[in-house]
């Protein structure tokens, strides 16, 4: 089967989407849930901490219960779960209560079946392009949480970070002195722009997962690629703040994890070609 894919980049591309696809329906799922079971998690730790009874309330996880039109309750079937397909099928409406389904859905995993194309077309097959597709998916996750909450889950930025120094005990992306270096740089960069701020300003900045978001991608790719990232990341991301700024005419707080996310993508697909072109040589 593999000397199958090796043999047939077509085919190989069409296995990684469609994997893409049926990946970026799970992620829908974590995205909603996950700031869910961990906001159950603090007030549960809250009323233990406080001698107080654990609040009750029904099984949540990332497999449990299944999933439910939120407007009259209708339970999705298989049928109706599939990637894209099934949206468009159904015209992007409960096939129950005929409400509306959120477009996000289907665009997300499209996104992450087409984004899983781009990690292959560059990695070809092989195992880098299994670590880069699940680094590819973690961010995703990641940028579209904070985007909703403002929160970057240490459930996924710190298994990222152990998963990209073990990754690189046999050099799967840079050596392991590199991703060790790179984890402690990237956390301790945005750590001291923080305390900087906070010093200064009197008020936080940003918050600690971005810290930990940097360090994971310092894991992964190397010290060398800290300055591609943090230059990418903080010029998409005051582009967009000026733009709301037009807009809305108004400052308001936004999160930075989706522009480090979106920056550290393109450090794993394009950083060497990017870097050289960074330092001029």
């Amino acid at each position: 089967m593999l000397e199958l894919l090796q043999n047939s980049p077509l085919l190989a591309g069409g296995y990684v989407f469609f994997a893409g696809l049926c990946v970026g329906s799970f992620l829908n799922v974590v995205i909603h849930r996950l700031p869910l079971m961990l906001e159950r998690r603090w007030q549960e730790e809250a009323a233990e901490l406080r001698g107080e009874p654990l609040p009750e309330a029904p099984r949540l996880n990332l497999m449990m219960p299944r999933s439910r039109c939120p407007h009259c309750g209708h339970q999705i079937t298989a049928l109706e779960n599939i990637p894209v397909v099934s949206w468009l099928l159904l015209r992007g409406r409960c096939s129950a209560c005929k409400a509306p389904i959120s477009p996000r859905y289907p665009a997300v995993e499209l996104a992450t079946a087409l984004l899983s194309l781009l990690v292959y077309g560059v990695f070809g097959p092989g195992f880098a392009l299994l670590a880069a597709l699940g680094l590819t998916w973690a961010l995703v996750a990641l940028t579209l949480i904070d985007f909703d909450t403002q929160l970057l889950p240490d459930d996924i930025t710190l298994p990222l970070l152990w998963a990209g120094l073990l990754l690189n005990i046999s050099g799967t992306f840079v050596p392991l002195q590199s991703a060790v270096i790179g984890a402690m740089a990237g956390y301790l960069s945005l750590w001291s722009v923080y305390w900087l701020f906070k010093l200064v300003t009197g008020r936080e900045g940003m918050g600690y997962g971005d810290f930990k978001l940097m360090a994971a991608l310092g894991a992964w790719l190397g010290w060398q690629m800290l300055p591609v990232i943090l230059l990418l990341s903080s010029v998409v991301g005051s582009l967009i703040g000026l733009g709301y700024l037009a807009v809305r005419r108004q400052s308001a707080p936004f999160a930075f994890g989706p522009y480090i996310a979106i920056a550290g993508l393109v450090a794993l697909l394009w950083g060497q070609p990017l870097l050289r072109w960074y330092l001029g040589v």
